[in-house]
């Protein structure tokens, strides 16, 4: 079946974190945040992401209740930051590393 990679790089020292899951939902998203947070011996600050509705609500309302995966970056006081619309290459890092390990892994 297809798998979703998960993928967190320090811009710094180049660390990456990965994890393949069957799901890519605001769950997942979520306690792989908390998972990357204690993987690492350092403070994270700020994370970049996609506006994938894993990571972020679509909806303007101001009512909406706060998606969990930046209630993970509030419990931790890391600053979530998003990358623009249809502009990938905005993270061009973690793109780059998900290209290297589709190479290195999809059969062909």
């Amino acid at each position: 079946g297809k798998l979703y990679l998960f993928v967190a790089i320090d811009r710094t020292s180049k660390f990456a974190f990965t994890e393949l899951h069957a799901w890519a939902n605001k769950l997942v998203a979520a306690q792989f945040l908390r998972n990357v947070i204690q993987a690492v011996p350092y403070t994270l600050h700020t994370v970049l992401t996609d506006n994938g509705i894993q990571f972020t609500n679509r909806s303007s309302d101001q009512y909406a209740f706060p998606h969990i995966f930046s209630r993970v970056c509030e419990e931790h006081g890391i600053e979530h930051r998003l990358t623009k619309i249809k502009h990938p290459w905005t993270n061009g890092q973690v793109e780059r590393m998900n290209r290297t390990i589709k190479q290195a892994t999809v059969k062909r």
